[in-house]
C-alpha cells in the first residue's frame, strides 16, 4: 500500500472537508484521466484496488500516472476502549480529494479502453468521478 517513509509529524488532525481543488486540475502527463466530482478521504486501499483494475483490464498496455499520494494520517482506538486515554495509533494513511482533482492519468491505449478501464476503476473509489480527456 501507498504509505509515507518519514512525515514530520506523526499524527494529524481531521482538518476542514469542502472548498474547490486548487492543484491537479489539469492532465499534465497521459491524454486520459479520472476526475473527481466530490469530495472525500481516499484511502491507500482505495487507490491501489483501482489501480489494479486498470492494469488487469489493459492487460499491462499503456502507462499509468496516479496522481494522488495518501499523506495524512488517521488513527483509530481498539474496540471497547474506554473514554480518555489519549488519541489512538495511525491505523492508515488517506488523501483529501477534492471536487475537480485528477487522480488518475492514462496514455499509449485507445480511447474506448481508456474509458472503460476508468470507469471500472471508478466503482473502487467512494467519490463520484468523470472520465477526461485531451
Amino acid at each position: 500500500m501507498l504509505m509515507p517513509k518519514k512525515t514530520k509529524y506523526r499524527k494529524s488532525h481531521k482538518g476542514k472537508r469542502g472548498g474547490k481543488a486548487s492543484g491537479l486540475l489539469n492532465l499534465s502527463f497521459g491524454s486520459y484521466g479520472l476526475k473527481s466530482m466530490g469530495a472525500h478521504w481516499v484511502t491507500s486501499r482505495q487507490i491501489e484496488a483501482a489501480r489494479k483494475v486498470i492494469t488487469k483490464y489493459t492487460k499491462k498496455g499503456g502507462r499509468i500516472w496516479i496522481r494522488i499520494f495518501p499523506a495524512k494520517p488517521v488513527t483509530s482506538k481498539g474496540g471497547e476502549m474506554p473514554m480518555g486515554k489519549g488519541k489512538g495509533a495511525v491505523d492508515h494513511y488517506v488523501v483529501v480529494v477534492k471536487p475537480g482533482m485528477i487522480m488518475f492519468e492514462m496514455d499509449g491505449v485507445e480511447e474506448e479502453t481508456a474509458k472503460k478501464a476508468l470507469n471500472l476503476a471508478a466503482y473502487k473509489l467512494p467519490v463520484k468521478c468523470i472520465f477526461v480527456s485531451k
